[in-house]
Parts: C-alpha cells; sequence; structure tokens
C-alpha cells in the first residue's frame, strides 16, 4: 500500500494536538504513513481523524498495549497485519485515558 511507510517512527507517546495544548485522550492512533500520533474518534478533539482528512493519509494503527489493529479511512474497514516501526504502543505505564493529571473527573461523559 502506498499510503504506509513502515520506518517512520512514531511522533511521540501522546497524541501531538493535544500534548501541546493540554487536553486529553481517550485511545490514540497512530497514522502508518508518517507517524503522527493522534487520539480517537470517541476523544473529544479526534485528533487521528483530523490529520487523516487533512493530510490525506488513510491508514491508522492502533497505538495502544496488545491491539494491532487498523483503519482505512476510504475504504471504511479495518484491516490487520501492518508491521510498523516500534515502539507500536505508548508505553504500558501511561494510562488510557490519558494522559495523568490531565483528564478530568467526568471523561466518560465527555466521549464521543
Amino acid at each position: 500500500m502506498d499510503d504506509v511507510d513502515p520506518t517512520v517512527p512514531p511522533s511521540g507517546t501522546g497524541c501531538v494536538e493535544c500534548d501541546a495544548t493540554g487536553g486529553w485522550w481517550f485511545h490514540l492512533r497512530r497514522c502508518a504513513a508518517c507517524g503522527h500520533v493522534g487520539c480517537c474518534d470517541s476523544s473529544p478533539s479526534q485528533h487521528a481523524s483530523a490529520h487523516a482528512g487533512a493530510t490525506g493519509h488513510r491508514v491508522i494503527q492502533s497505538f495502544e498495549p496488545g491491539e494491532d489493529w487498523c483503519w482505512d479511512y476510504v475504504d471504511g474497514r479495518f484491516t490487520d497485519g501492518l508491521q510498523l516501526a516500534p515502539p507500536t504502543s505508548h508505553p504500558a505505564t501511561q494510562p488510557a485515558p490519558g494522559p495523568a493529571g490531565r483528564v478530568p473527573a467526568d471523561w466518560q461523559r465527555r466521549l464521543h
């Protein structure tokens, strides 16, 4: 697939935009084309899908420990089997939702 670069490492251990603005996320997704880590569509800001829309990068992979599924925004389907550069998830010690200290007490009511 042309939209996947297996050599690019992730952009960090958390959502790039949420980290920059002091926000929080429910789960994380990693762009398979450029490594951008963004928050999932259940998160308040939905940065992973916004990144896909802005860049045309169509495939994301879960950035959660123990998960390796992928989603293709164009085809609207799940896939698996992509081998991307490590690390393949945020640190297991990082909570979800996260990051620690920025998640509001009523976080469940704020999910999409």
